[in-house]
C-alpha cells in the first residue's frame, strides 16, 4: 500500500479488495507516514468512480477521536449562476449552505471532490490538517463508491526550517509541500531576502493566491509540463466573490515563471488576476476565459502566452508586454487606464485572432455561463480589436468608459486583426476622448510585411518616426510605462 502515498498520498485498489477492506472498516495496509498536510488525498479505482450527492467524508485526529474536518456530499459546490451582491446576501439570509473554503483570507467556494478518469481526489477544508498527527479519513458508502471507505495516515513530524529560501513543491508528496498554496502559506509575508518556491511538473488543481506576499519568486520545472488550474467563474464565486483561478493580491515584488496557469470554466473566468507593484511574469503560459488576466499597480510580461475569450485583458495597471503572443476571441482589452499613468504598452509583441469555435454557443457549456445562450443562441463572431471602451450597459456613465485609456503598440505582428483595429469606443454624453492613447507603430503581419492601416478607428493614432522618434522611443523602455521601475527577471541561481 506504499502506492497511495506516492502521487499524492494515492491509495490503488480493485474494486474487490475495496469492499473487502470496508468491510473490516480499514484499509489493509501499513499506515502511511511523512505525509504533508496540504496533500489533497486521492484514491485510484479500477473504473472510473462516481461522486455521490450525498454522504460524508470525515476526518478523524486517530488518537484523540476529535472531529478535524467534515465534507458533506449534500451541499451544492456554489449556486452555480451569477448574482449580484445583494443576491448574495439575500442567500446569505436563507442561510443557502455551499462549499465554502478559506485561502489567503478569501472565502471561496469549492469543489470537495473531483474525479478524473479513475481518480477521485478529495480536498479537506483548507489548512486544518497539522503537523505530527495522525489522521483516520472515512469516506460514506455513496460518496465514490457503494461501500465506505476507511484509512488511516500521519503527517511529518514538522515543516521545513523557518530560515530556508527555497521550497520544493511536488504533486506527489516528495517536495516540501504537496500543493502550491500549501507553500505560499508558508513563506512569510515579508521575508528579509527573496524565497523561491520550485514547483516540480504535475497537475495541481487548486486556487492559489498570494495575499500581502513580498520578495517571491514561483518557478516552475517546466513551462508545459507544470499546470496550475482551476475552473472558477462570476457563476461558481459570484457576487463579489473572486473569479480567479490565481491571484496576487496587495504583493510587491513578485515573479511568476516557467508555468502554466488555466483557469477552466468560461465567462468571467480569469487565469490569473495581479493587484500589486513591481509584478513580473516571464515564459509563462495564461488560458483564461473573458477577463482572462485582470492586472492593477504595475507589471512587467516577457516571453510568455495569453489566451481568452474576448476583453482578455482587463487591464488597470501600468503593463510593460515584451515578446509576448496573445490570442482572442474578439477583443483583446477593455482598457481601464486611471488618470495619471500610463496603461498597457506591447513591444515586439503578436495579437492573434482565435478561429476556435465560440465556447459558449454549445448548451453542454451554459451552465457556467447561463446568460450567454439565452441572449445569443447564436452569437456572432465579435471583432477582433486591441481595445474598446464600451459604456459598460448605461447611456449616461462616463467614468466607466476611462477617458484616459492608454494601449500602445509597438512593432506588433498580426493576424485576423478588424480592419478598424480599436472600439467601439462608445462615447456617451460628456464623454472625452481626446485623452485616449490608443496608439500604433510598425504593425506587421505574421511574414513581417506591413499591414494597411487606413481604416483604423478615428479615436486611434499611427506613430511615425518622422513625428514621434522620442516617444516610440520612451515606449520601448519598461520604466517610461512603469512609473521610474526597471524591471529585472531573477533567475535560478546554479546549484
Amino acid at each position: 500500500m506504499k502506492n497511495w502515498l506516492h502521487a499524492l498520498a494515492l491509495l490503488w485498489l480493485p474494486a474487490a479488495a475495496v469492499a473487502q477492506a470496508a468491510a473490516a472498516a480499514s484499509i489493509p495496509a501499513p499506515q502511511g507516514s511523512g505525509v504533508s498536510p496540504d496533500t489533497p488525498i486521492t484514491v485510484r479505482f479500477d473504473s472510473p468512480p462516481t461522486v455521490g450527492t450525498s454522504g460524508l467524508i470525515r476526518i478523524h485526529d486517530a488518537d484523540s477521536g476529535q472531529l478535524v474536518d467534515t465534507l458533506d456530499l449534500a451541499i451544492p459546490a456554489s449556486p452555480n449562476r451569477r448574482m449580484t451582491p445583494a443576491e448574495v446576501a439575500a442567500d446569505a439570509a436563507q442561510q443557502k449552505p455551499y462549499q465554502s473554503t478559506r485561502i489567503a483570507g478569501r472565502d471561496w467556494h469549492f469543489r470537495p471532490v473531483i474525479a478524473r478518469g479513475n481518480v477521485a481526489r478529495i480536498y479537506p477544508h483548507h489548512g486544518l490538517l497539522a503537523y505530527g498527527k495522525r489522521y483516520r479519513v472515512t469516506v460514506d458508502a455513496g460518496v465514490l463508491q457503494a461501500t465506505p471507505i476507511s484509512w488511516t495516515f500521519a503527517t511529518r513530524a514538522a515543516p521545513p526550517p523557518a530560515e530556508r529560501t527555497r521550497l520544493v513543491v511536488a504533486a506527489d508528496g516528495s517536495g516540501d509541500f504537496a500543493t502550491v498554496q500549501g507553500a505560499i502559506d508558508f513563506v512569510p509575508d515579508q521575508p528579509t531576502q527573496r524565497i523561491t518556491v520550485f514547483i516540480r511538473n504535475g497537475d495541481y488543481e487548486e486556487i492559489v493566491s498570494l495575499n500581502g506576499k513580498s520578495k517571491l519568486t514561483l518557478r516552475g520545472e517546466s513551462r508545459d509540463k507544470t499546470i496550475v488550474h482551476y475552473a472558477n467563474n462570476s457563476a461558481f464565486n459570484p457576487g463579489g466573490r473572486a473569479r480567479w483561478a490565481f491571484s496576487i493580491v496587495d504583493g510587491k515584488d513578485i515573479q511568476l515563471s516557467s508555468f502554466t496557469i488555466n483557469n477552466t470554466a468560461i465567462g468571467q473566468a480569469e487565469a490569473l488576476m495581479t493587484r500589486g507593484e513591481r509584478i513580473v511574469l516571464s515564459d509563462m503560459t495564461l488560458n483564461g476565459s473573458g477577463d482572462a488576466l485582470t492586472t492593477y499597480g504595475t507589471l512587467y510580461v516577457q516571453d510568455s502566452k495569453l489566451t481568452g475569450h474576448g476583453d482578455t485583458i482587463l487591464g488597470y495597471a501600468a503593463a510593460f508586454f515584451l515578446r509576448t503572443e496573445l490570442v482572442s476571441i474578439g477583443p483583446f482589452s477593455w482598457t481601464r487606464t486611471p488618470a495619471g499613468q500610463h496603461g498597457n504598452v506591447f513591444v515586439d509583441c503578436s495579437f492573434i485572432a482565435s478561429t476556435a469555435p465560440l465556447p459558449w454557443a454549445t448548451p453542454a457549456e451554459t451552465v457556467a455561463i447561463p446568460w450567454a445562450a439565452a441572449s445569443r443562441p447564436d452569437p456572432a463572431r465579435p471583432a477582433a480589436v486591441f481595445a474598446r471602451l464600451p459604456r459598460n450597459n448605461s447611456a449616461t456613465r462616463t467614468a466607466t468608459n476611462f477617458p484616459h485609456a492608454e494601449m500602445v503598440l509597438i512593432d506588433s505582428r498580426l493576424q485576423g486583426i478588424s480592419p478598424e483595429g480599436w472600439g467601439p469606443v462608445e462615447e456617451a454624453p460628456g464623454f472625452d476622448s481626446s485623452q485616449v492613447r490608443f496608439f500604433e507603430f510598425n504593425s506587421r503581419d505574421l511574414q513581417g510585411k506591413p499591414v494597411d492601416v487606413s481604416r483604423r478607428h478615428k479615436v486611434s493614432r499611427q506613430l511615425t518616426m518622422d513625428k514621434d522618434a522620442a516617444l516610440i522611443a520612451d515606449y520601448r523602455r519598461p520604466e517610461f510605462v512603469l512609473g521610474g521601475w526597471k524591471p529585472v527577471v531573477v533567475e535560478e541561481p546554479s546549484r
